[in-house]
């Protein structure tokens, strides 16, 4: 019943390990990308690795991937707005799906998403702390 699973630390550590879960999972694969001034953050953001964001997410697609979950460390859990600019960035620079995760915290933050293309947003700490509606904030990207 599980339609995905999302490799973080794992993936900048072996990538031969996600080339067999793409060939054998397909689209189930996901890689989280956390990013920290533009570098990926490994072992619970504890950590920066050799990589920039983008230059990992070529990596990775080059090996199958078609997902990727993109969090500026930066931002995250702070409702101050989401880093559009990288969004943007990492939407334009590689051929997969990107998702949109960190500082979401209304409903015109997620608008200003909309034009980056990625492909959907992740709305954590300002769901629970109702700053964003979800009926609303679907409505306002259809």
């Amino acid at each position: 019943g599980i339609d995905r699973v999302i490799i973080g630390t794992k993936a900048v550590s072996d990538s031969e390990f996600v080339k067999r879960a793409v060939d054998k999972y397909c689209k189930k694969i996901v890689i989280g990308i956390d990013a920290k001034d533009g570098m990926v953050a490994i072992e619970g953001w504890e950590k920066t690795s050799d990589f920039t964001a983008v230059e990992f997410a070529k990596k990775m697609v080059n090996i199958g991937v078609q997902t990727i979950v993109y969090t500026d460390i930066a931002t995250d859990g702070t409702l101050a707005g989401p880093n559009v600019n990288a969004m943007a960035e990492m939407a334009s620079a590689v051929n997969a799906d990107i998702i949109a995760s960190g500082g979401v915290g209304s409903l015109d933050h997620i608008k200003s998403l909309v034009t980056t293309g990625v492909e959907g947003v992740i709305v954590g700490k300002a769901l629970y702390t109702d700053k964003v509606d979800l009926t609303e904030a679907i409505k306002a990207v259809k």
